[in-house]
């Protein structure tokens, strides 16, 4: 393990100013996705898809890394460059999504586990010498009626850290994801009182295998109401449980948290965001974003899979990139939406 080298990949990934883009969909997610707005999910969209993203015209201003899936990592651009190259090109650093997704928890079928560390050493070598420099891996954690349970919340966090040691060993940086989902009818508090019982349980488990803190990146969700609750909490309260919680929970050695989106609409998670880095000086990890659908949602809608619609679907990208941009220093305002518009 070359510990310089991920510790200058970690840092790279927390820059002032800039954040992950979360392209790692899997077929089905992207399915849905390119279904909702009238796109077919073949091979072809799906590359010319992410082509759109990646060509957009400066946005390595605002991004340091692209998480990308097992198809993306192997295809080319339409000229034939890699598109990990294309992403490098732009000063961004390739990753990629190596967990297998998740299946039942046996005798808890309310709740899943992460599969994909079988052979996760091989494929971890290969996705090296196709130019990946950090790797992602998820675990779920559902709150409901007499879940998470302790089983489901230590299987997933000692998962994570297997994982984390595999990809540090083949000197990847190891994005570790325990998302505790906004769905369900619960409280803020329940999904504090969660959201610290699973990160508690992370690092424990990090610690026991010998992960090194310096090298890797967390990827929380954000401390919030569930989404079928009666009571939503504001965008500051979220912000403060967010934090309060990580301080609890997350060492400081750790380089950076960049969060999931999760549910929440682009604009909140930028407008959380921003709470977070403007309420709080000092801490002792940079705050930033790895969101998915919160930055590509109004470009995939705006494309629509026509060759036509590139140029204002890069647009919208690169505005919503900006003002995430914007959030990670506590700067943005919903004035900057308005002038942008």
């Amino acid at each position: 393990m070359n510990l310089q080298e991920l510790e200058k990949t970690a840092r790279a990934l927390v820059a002032p100013g800039k954040g992950i883009l979360a392209a790692d969909e899997s077929f089905g997610t992207i399915g849905k996705r390119f279904e909702a707005v009238g796109i077919e999910s073949s091979e072809e969209n799906r590359r010319q898809y992410r082509e759109m993203l990646f060509t957009t015209p400066g946005i390595g201003e605002y991004l340091s890394g692209v998480i990308l899936f097992d198809e993306t990592i192997r295809q080319e651009a339409s000229d034939g460059r890699p598109l990990s190259k294309v992403l490098e090109e732009q000063g961004i650093i390739p990753g990629i999504k190596v967990d297998k997704s998740t299946v039942n928890m046996p005798l808890s079928p309310d709740e899943k586990f992460t599969q994909g560390l079988d052979g996760l050493a091989e494929r971890l070598a290969e996705y090296r010498e196709l130019g990946a420099r950090f790797t992602k891996w998820r675990a779920v954690i559902t709150i409901g009626e007499g879940i998470p349970t302790r089983s489901c919340v230590e299987a997933n966090a000692e998962a994570l850290a297997m994982y984390a040691a595999f990809a540090q060993d083949h000197d990847l940086v190891p994005i570790i994801e325990p998302e505790v989902l906004i769905d369900g009818d619960h409280s803020i508090e329940r999904c504090y009182e969660v959201t610290e019982w699973t990160l508690h349980e992370t690092f424990d488990e990090v610690h026991e295998h010998g992960v090194e803190l310096s090298g890797l990146l967390l990827k929380p969700n954000m401390v919030i109401s569930g989404k079928n609750s009666s009571e939503q909490a504001g965008v500051e309260q979220v912000a403060r449980a967010t934090v309060e919680c990580l301080l609890r929970t997350v060492p400081p050695a750790v380089p950076g948290i960049v969060f999931l989106s999760g549910g929440q609409t682009d604009l909140q998670a930028t407008q959380h965001l921003n709470s977070m880095n403007s309420l709080y000086e000092g801490l002792p990890w940079e705050l930033s974003f790895s969101y998915a659908r919160a930055l590509q949602g109004q470009p995939m809608e705006l494309w629509g899979g026509s060759t036509d619609k590139v140029e204002a679907a890069q647009k919208a990208f690169a505005h919503r990139a900006k003002m995430n941009s914007a959030a990670r220093n506590g700067r943005y305002s919903e004035k900057m939406e308005q002038e942008a518009a």
